[in-house]
């Protein structure tokens, strides 16, 4: 069936529920996976508190630090399963882009995603950025609520 899978995440609690519902399926199926955090640029015009105050350089610090923690722990929580993991850390404005573009760059075949992330008022409902990618994507999506 799967034999790479992309489960992008934010970090959220429910992404790390999605992480693990993708990580159990690569298991059973026998895939690996990739892991992706996609972070946005700085702007000096933000929605992130960390923009408002930060420097352009003390922002691109803290993000990738705060990528590398989210990334670690998928590819410890991969290891823990005995799943192949590698991780993506990507830049970019439009999210569902990102998320569609490293799939195919990567060979994915299927993405698994949280059904809404942290992002504003968004996170109600089934979230924007996951909307697109199932409206957009030529790989199968399962959603994780």
């Amino acid at each position: 069936m799967f034999k790479s899978i992309l489960i992008p995440t934010d970090g959220s609690e429910l992404s790390e529920r999605a992480v693990q519902q993708g990580l159990k399926l690569a298991r059973s199926l026998g895939a690996q996976v990739v892991a992706l955090h996609v972070t946005t640029p700085f702007h000096v015009l933000a929605i992130e508190p960390q923009a408002l105050t930060a420097t352009k350089d003390q922002y691109e610090r803290d993000i990738a630090a705060y990528s590398r923690k989210v990334l670690d722990g998928v590819g410890a929580a991969a290891r823990e399963l005995g799943v192949e993991c590698k991780g993506a850390s990507r830049s970019s404005d439009h999210v569902w882009q990102e998320i569609i573009r490293t799939a195919e760059a990567s060979g994915c075949d299927a993405i698994c995603m949280a059904s809404h992330g942290r992002r504003g008022v968004s996170a109600v409902m089934l979230g924007s950025e996951t909307i697109k990618v199932l409206t957009h994507s030529k790989v199968p999506v399962v959603v994780v609520r």
